[in-house]
């Protein structure tokens, strides 16, 4: 191999690491905004518009700023406990300390409350539908809270297959 072709596998081998690096970024949404976690003076429709314009994927994080003491965040495991501001036993742990943050580690809707007074019922929740996708992939946008998603695709998968295998040819095609 001549001495000047010597680089360019390195390059190539640059080039796919930075691809992969990108496929797997995370984004970190702040929850409602500058308006952080709390009441909202337009009620419920507040967080439903705001989750309305993000895309959210696996290994995304919820940012829920609040004052200690003020809110809380509970992750409530149904549709029916989101809607009716209801608790459930398969609910998890209740998260009293400003901000908050959420690892969102599967697909499909995720619902969020504040368990504080009449808050929930005022509006301070949050219904997240969770796709599982590469950083600028193909995903449909957040379903309304008031609707009830097909499972998402995951083409997470097939982006990582792709790169994987055209990294693989480039490489081959050099030696």
């Amino acid at each position: 191999m001549p001495a000047a072709a010597a680089p360019l596998p390195f390059l190539f081998c640059l080039l796919a690491v930075l691809l992969l690096q990108h496929a797997t970024a995370q984004t970190t949404h702040d929850v409602g905004g500058s308006t952080g976690w709390t009441v909202p003076t337009g009620g419920a429709a507040f967080y439903s518009d705001w989750a309305a314009g993000k895309t959210f994927s696996v290994g995304d994080s919820l940012r829920f700023a609040f004052a200690t003491g003020s809110h809380s965040v509970l992750k409530v495991s149904s549709k029916e406990s989101f809607e009716g501001c209801r608790f459930e036993n398969g609910d998890s742990d209740i998260m009293t300390t400003g901000p908050a943050t959420v690892a969102l580690n599967s697909t499909g809707m995720h619902y969020f409350i504040c368990t504080i007074g009449t808050h929930c019922s005022l509006g301070q929740k949050v219904a997240i539908n969770v796709g599982a996708t590469a950083a600028g992939g193909p995903m449909s946008p957040p379903m309304p809270a008031s609707q009830s998603p097909p499972p998402s695709p995951s083409s997470a998968n097939a982006v990582t297959a792709t790169l994987y295998l055209t990294f693989s040819a480039v490489v081959m095609a050099l030696f």
